[in-house]
């Protein structure tokens, strides 16, 4: 006999935290809606389209955007942790993630995101905030789990 295992949701473990998301679909692909939510109830039941990924978004999200919202927040808190070990806290960061949807031959494939990274950072100089960036890169666990998959680049922009 199988015993099936449900995890209870947000728990943090040693090693691991688990998140969990519900989505739901009615309907055929192109006419089809759905929604998805997620265990926070920070969204419940946000409405996704095949539209929303291929066309005029119209105030409805995708499964693209809501990774780039991933993988934005995801740096942004890399990013700060890289900075704060260098003794230069951020006093503000912003992260642009743009995440790229494309049709290939063998079907659709998120292909590619690109962040624009800018901070308002106090004692460092531009070239620290690159190598900084570059090793929020290195750290952010969401840049980890596209690599080798998807391409991404970033810009870095150090305001004053």
């Amino acid at each position: 006999m199988t015993q099936s295992r449900t995890p209870n949701p947000g728990t943090i473990g040693r090693n691991r935290v688990e998140r969990r998301a519900d989505a739901a679909w009615t309907g055929s692909l192109f006419e089809g809606l759905g929604n998805v939510s997620v265990e926070s109830q920070a969204f419940t039941k946000l409405p996704i389209t095949w539209a929303s990924r291929t066309g005029n978004a119209d105030g409805v999200t995708s499964p693209e955007e809501l990774l780039a919202a991933a993988h934005a927040s995801c740096f942004s808190m890399a990013l700060s942790l890289v900075l704060d070990e260098a003794g230069t806290p951020p006093e503000q960061l912003t992260v642009n993630a743009t995440c790229a949807l494309e049709q290939r031959h063998d079907g659709f494939r998120i292909t590619s995101v690109d962040l624009d990274v800018s901070g308002h950072v106090s004692g460092i100089d531009p070239r620290r905030f690159e190598k900084a960036v570059q090793r929020a890169a290195e750290l952010c666990p969401v840049s980890r789990a596209l690599k080798s998959n998807v391409d991404m680049s970033w810009q870095a922009q150090l305001e004053y």
